[in-house]
């Protein structure tokens, strides 16, 4: 029998500008859309790491980020 001892999921999220609205209101969909993600991991107590973040000249931003993978224990990946 096998049995997960530790667990995380490592990703790189790309919050893409909306194209039919105006560049500005893009800009601030991001940035709000970015917060609320962040608000979100931290209100389900998911355990998570931001490796990265980048904003890009279009001003999207690229997040690497190392997060908990189904409430696993997540051992030195997270240290």
């Amino acid at each position: 029998m096998k049995r997960v001892k530790e667990a995380c999921i490592c990703q790189t999220l790309h919050f893409m500008l909306k194209e039919d609205v105006p560049h500005s209101y893009a800009v601030r969909a991001v940035e709000e859309e970015v917060k609320r993600y962040k608000a979100h991991l931290d209100s389900t107590r998911t355990r998570y790491k931001i490796i990265s973040e980048e904003t890009q000249a279009d001003g999207s931003v690229i997040i690497k980020i190392i997060k908990e993978y189904s409430t696993c224990p997540v051992g030195s990946y997270l240290d």
